[in-house]
């Protein structure tokens, strides 16, 4: 978490919010057939995240909505590109707005779209969105008024789903807009929002220039899916298909994918970070690693649906490794994984819970592999930490680099800091995760082969 002027922020920018709306999204969003759209200026880079993370084609949605001429705060509807226009019929009857004002106003702010998807798309065609799965994008929702026209307009050009996505808005506002959109994703839902601008700590206004880069830079279409570059997504080996598994953790019931090949070595339970969940694409890449060598892993979300609203149980670390303990005994209690070596691989807030748990009497962690983790939110307990660990941090990644260096300084157990050259916190250069992957392979083969259990 980012601390600002003593109020706490939950992003970074508006990157960072794209990564982690891109995160969440990932496990929701099955369609080959998909593409994303982001609001011009500000929902564009986060879009641009979350069409990267997806695989699927970057446009823009540019709308206008239509004001009421004595109040203009208030929207009779909304026109879009290609001539797309939605009117609220009875806010125009209710406001007595004239057949000759409706004209008027719209001729404005159609003549406003026509120049900024000129600005923002050049030449370049729009994308299709006939029978398509829209995913809309902001960067944060005040009134709705803009997400809402956006919604109605992918709909109008012919969208067969849509979707509204974005990092933080109030729960008044964004169940008002499930009625525009058939589903709404968003992060945060704080009771009293301010302004967008308090969740970010770097706020600093898009400018039309960076729109159109981003926009040159997205994955064409005729690229979706693949390895191409910064940013491909790279797909879990399809061979072996996890098992959805249900495990009881106190009073919650906890939804996992367990994978365990025959005559497997060990098992590998995933925690993951802030934001993401047992569909994260990279945990799954690195598991069907495993799986190929040999390692069991279960996936599993250490936080219900309903407790990830509640954005302080990510970062409740001792909550987490509770959960995660209780997770290993039950894992420990299946006849077929008896006696087998258990390992954690951690992510961000998960790399923490990892180590605090394995930091407690009886803990039965053999090894511990952190993709960019926040190791130093296990703070006093990292001496006690027993578990062979592995702290993997890209070299780009320079706060959370400082952060694992220090906290490999407290660790009294075996440990070792691999940093990757020119990764970024997420590991998406290209390699980048690859590299991840083969680390903690050896890592736990190495030291379940050590490990003599029962």
């Amino acid at each position: 978490m980012v601390v600002k002027g003593g109020a706490s922020l939950m992003f970074a920018d508006r990157h960072d919010a794209g990564i982690r709306l891109a995160e969440r999204l990932a496990g929701h969003i099955t369609d080959e057939n998909a593409v994303v759209l982001g609001l011009p200026r500000g929902g564009v880079p986060v879009a641009f995240e979350v069409a990267k993370a997806l695989g699927a084609p970057l446009d823009v949605i540019v709308v206008r909505k239509l004001g009421v001429p004595f109040q203009p705060e208030l929207g009779f509807g909304a026109v879009g590109e290609g001539g797309v226009r939605v009117i609220n019929t009875d806010v125009v009857r209710m406001a007595d707005v004239t057949q000759e004002e409706i004209s008027s106003v719209e001729s404005r702010e159609q003549a406003e779209v026509l120049r900024r998807v000129r600005r923002f798309r050049g030449d370049r065609a729009s994308v299709d969105l006939a029978d398509r799965t829209v995913i809309v994008v902001d960067d944060g929702i005040a009134t709705g008024s803009t997400a809402r026209a956006a919604c109605q307009v992918a709909r109008a050009r012919g969208a067969s789903r849509v979707i509204l996505a974005v990092p933080v808005g109030t729960p008044d506002t964004i169940a008002g807009l499930r009625e525009d959109a058939d589903e709404v994703i968003c992060l945060e839902t704080p009771t009293a929002l301010w302004a967008i601008g308090t969740w970010y700590n770097d706020f600093t206004q898009a400018s039309d220039e960076q729109v159109v880069e981003l926009l040159r830079r997205a994955t064409p279409p005729a690229t979706k899916g693949a390895a191409a570059g910064r940013g491909r997504v790279v797909k879990p080996d399809p061979t072996e298909p996890p098992d959805e598994v249900m495990v009881d953790a106190g009073p919650v019931r906890l939804t996992g994918q367990l994978v365990i090949p025959e005559g497997a070595a060990g098992v590998v339970v995933f925690v993951h970070g802030s934001g993401s969940s047992r569909h994260s694409p990279r945990n799954r890449y690195v598991a069907s690693v495993l799986n190929r060598a040999g390692l069991g892993t279960l996936l599993i979300d250490l936080l219900t649906t309903e407790e990830e609203y509640d954005r302080r149980n990510v970062f409740d670390i001792e909550l987490l490794a509770g959960r995660l303990a209780q997770v290993t005994n039950r894992l420990s209690d299946q006849p077929q994984l008896a006696g087998l070596p258990i390992g954690y691989f951690g992510a961000g807030t998960g790399a923490a819970a990892a180590l605090w748990a394995s930091a407690e009497p009886g803990s039965q962690a053999a090894a511990i592999v952190s993709r960019g983790g926040r190791a130093d939110l296990a703070g006093p307990r990292l001496p006690a930490v027993r578990a062979a660990t592995l702290l993997i941090v890209g070299d780009r990644d320079e706060l959370v680099l400082e952060l694992n260096q220090t906290a490999q300084e407290r660790l009294a157990c075996e440990n070792r800091l691999e940093i990757i050259p020119d990764a970024t916190h997420l590991f998406e250069e290209p390699g980048a995760l690859e590299t991840v992957a083969d680390l903690a392979r050896d890592w736990f083969a190495d030291h379940f082969s050590r490990t003599r259990v029962g």
